[in-house]
């Protein structure tokens, strides 16, 4: 029963983690100008969001979902304005040499940016009741087994930046200074317009 919760954990984690949006375009972006290190940080945080909001869907809790959903539109507001900022700011960065090793510093940061800025998308933790209730837990679950799901789901969103991070190393390399300004400027367009559609929602 536990393996196989913590294998649909695992798949759901996965599948939750491939569409790229802001977060996979900064795993991206990041692995692609500083190194997979800062990609996989990046991938950790939005793992780490990802268990956080699991835990709530699993183990029903009543007080903080009601928070989430009475306060979804301030959440979705700074979410918003964070993207737009955060585009900007991508759009304007400078290009680290590939050919270099990647700082360590701000490393704490990065995940801790990334952690708050996937959290404030409070659609992820609706979509992790319907597919838990989609598996009968509709209900609160015992905390053994709610434990074991909600760590196949980590696990599971962690594989698939790892396999991003990965796959977008053996292109690092090949990236000239020029390159890279470019991947810096399309990055940040495509956050700020995922922002600006996280605001636009609200309208």
């Amino acid at each position: 029963m536990e393996l196989t919760l913590f294998l649909k954990g695992i798949i759901i984690g996965f599948v939750m983690a491939v569409p790229v949006g802001p977060i996979g375009i900064m795993c991206i972006r990041k692995t692609l100008t500083e190194g997979q290190l800062r990609g996989l940080i990046i991938g950790l945080g939005a793992a780490t969001a990802d268990l956080l909001y699991s835990c709530v869907a699993a183990f029903g809790f009543t007080a903080i979902s009601s928070v989430i959903t009475t306060e979804r539109v301030w959440i979705r507001l700074i979410g918003g304005t964070l993207l737009l900022f955060l585009g900007l700011r991508t759009f304007r960065a400078k290009p680290a040499d590939p050919k270099t090793n990647a700082h360590t510093s701000g490393i704490l940061g990065s995940y801790l940016y990334t952690v708050f800025l996937t959290l404030t998308n409070p659609l992820t933790i609706f979509v992790f009741i319907a597919v838990f209730a989609s598996l009968g837990l509709e209900n609160e679950v015992k905390i053994f087994s709610g434990s074991v799901l909600v760590t196949g789901v980590f696990i599971g969103s962690c594989s698939w930046f790892v396999f991003l991070s990965a796959g977008v190393t053996l292109f690092r390399k090949k990236l000239n200074m020029d390159g890279l300004q470019w991947v810096n400027r399309i990055a940040g367009i495509l956050i700020i317009i995922s922002g600006a559609v996280a605001i636009a929602s609200l309208l």
